[in-house]
C-alpha cells in the first residue's frame, strides 16, 4: 500500500510541476508538442489541438515536450521557429522554467491550507496567537539512533499517554507534559521505566532504561525530542494565511538545509546518510498514512516544497541549471551554443540518474 501511495503522490507532484511549464508555455505562444502522464512505453495518446496528451506505462511522474527547449535546427530557424522556446525573449523563457517550481510551492500552500481548514497537527508553541489547539498530547518528534528510546521501541509520532515505574505502577503519570517527562526520566537513571504510547490507533507499553551520557546529557535521558502537539482548525481566511506562512517558512528552511548539504559536499563533510531516496520515502509515506489523511496531506506538501527547491539548484538538466544558462546569456549578450547547452544538460541528466541509483542502493542496503 505504501508503494501505491508513493506512486500516486509522485505522479501528482510531477504532473503539477510539469503543468506549470505547460500552461505558461501555452499562454506565451510557445508550441507544446506533448504532455505525458508517466514514462514510455506509451499506452495511448489523445491529440487536442497541436498537443499530444500521452498516457504511459511507467507511472513515476510525467514530462512536457516544449518545442525548442532543447534547440535544434528546426526550432532555431524552421517554419515554426517563431513559436520556439529558444527564440522567445529571455524573460518568457525564465517564466516558463520557473513555473514548475512555482506550481509546486502553490500546491504546498493549497495542501497546508486544506489541512488547517480540516484540522492540522500543530505544536502549541507554533499556534497563531488567539487560536485554540484541541486535544494537545506529548508527541515523540524524533528518536536518536542507538539510544535507549530506539532500543526500547519508541518511534517518531508516538503519543505518550502515561509514564510509570515497571515495579510500581501506582507511580503512573497520566498524559504527561514535556517537563514531567524530563523530570521522570532524569530521576530514574539505570532503572527500567514504562512508556505507554498511542501509535496510530493502537496502545503499546514499552520498557526503557534511561542512561546518562545520551546525546551528551549529564543527566539520565532516553534520547528523544518531544513536543506538545494538538489539532489546529481554522476558518478559511485564516487557514489560507497560516498555510502561506507555513509554506514560506518551510521553503526557506529547505533552501537553507540544501545550502548546508551542498556546502558540506564541497568541504568533504557530507554523508550519503543525509539524503533519502525513493525507497526511503516509501517508508515515510507509510508512516504518514498510518497517522491519518491530514498527516499524509502535510507530508505531500513538504515533498512538493523539496521538489521545488531541488529543481532550483543551478545544475544542468534541472530548471535551475537552465535558468543559470539564461543568466549567462544575459551577461555575455549572446546565446550559448545549442550543442554546448544540450551536451551539458545530457551530462547533467546522466549524473542525476547515477546519483539516484546510488541513493536508492543505499536506501535498500539500510533495510537489509
Amino acid at each position: 500500500m505504501s508503494i501505491i501511495l508513493f506512486i500516486i503522490i509522485l505522479l501528482i507532484l510531477v504532473i503539477v510541476h510539469e503543468f506549470g511549464h505547460f500552461i505558461v508555455a501555452k499562454k506565451s505562444g510557445i508550441r507544446v508538442d506533448e504532455f505525458a502522464f508517466g514514462f514510455p512505453p506509451r499506452l495511448f495518446s489523445v491529440k487536442k489541438g497541436e498537443t499530444n496528451y500521452s498516457f504511459n506505462a511507467i507511472p513515476f511522474g510525467g514530462y512536457v515536450k516544449i518545442f525548442g527547449e532543447n534547440p535544434d535546427q528546426e526550432s532555431l530557424s524552421g517554419p515554426d521557429s517563431n513559436r520556439s522556446f529558444v527564440n522567445k525573449p529571455r524573460r518568457i523563457q525564465a517564466a516558463v522554467l520557473f513555473a514548475g517550481v512555482f506550481f509546486n510551492v502553490l500546491l504546498a500552500w493549497l495542501l497546508f491550507s486544506i489541512g488547517f481548514m480540516s484540522g492540522l497537527p500543530t505544536s502549541l508553541g507554533a499556534a497563531p496567537v488567539g487560536s485554540s489547539v484541541k486535544d494537545p498530547a506529548l508527541v515523540i518528534t524524533s528518536v536518536n539512533k542507538d539510544s535507549p528510546a530506539e532500543l526500547g521501541g519508541l518511534k517518531t509520532g508516538d503519543k505518550v499517554v502515561a509514564l510509570f515505574e515497571s515495579q510500581t505502577p501506582q507511580t503512573r503519570i497520566e498524559h504527561p507534559n514535556a517537563d514531567q517527562l524530563r523530570t521522570f526520566v532524569a530521576s530514574h537513571g539505570e532503572q527500567q521505566i514504562m512508556f505507554e504510547v498511542v501509535r496510530g490507533k493502537t496502545n503499546e507499553t514499552l520498557t526503557l532504561t534511561p542512561h546518562a551520557g545520551v546525546n551528551g546529557n549529564t543527566t539520565p535521558a532516553v534520547g528523544v525530542a518531544i513536543d506538545m502537539i494538538g489539532t489546529l482548525k481554522l476558518p478559511v481566511h485564516k487557514a489560507l494565511w497560516e498555510g502561506l506562512k507555513l509554506t514560506g517558512n518551510l521553503t526557506w528552511g529547505t533552501i537553507k538545509a540544501f545550502g548546508t548539504l551542498i556546502g558540506n559536499a564541497f568541504t568533504g563533510n557530507a554523508h550519503i546518510n543525509d539524503i533519502t531516496g525513493p525507497v526511503g520515502i516509501v517508508g515515510v509515506v507509510g508512516d504518514a498514512a498510518r497517522f491519518g489523511f491530514i498527516y499524509l496531506l502535510s507530508f505531500t506538501a513538504l515533498i512538493s516544497i523539496n521538489l521545488a527547491v531541488i529543481n532550483l539548484v543551478p545544475f544542468p538538466a534541472l530548471d535551475g541549471g537552465r535558468l543559470l544558462f539564461l543568466l549567462i546569456e544575459k551577461i555575455k549578450g549572446s546565446r550559448i551554443s545549442p550543442k554546448v547547452a544540450n551536451l551539458a544538460n545530457a551530462i547533467g541528466f546522466g549524473i542525476l540518474i547515477i546519483l539516484m541509483i546510488v541513493i536508492t542502493y543505499h536506501d535498500i542496503a539500510k533495510l537489509l
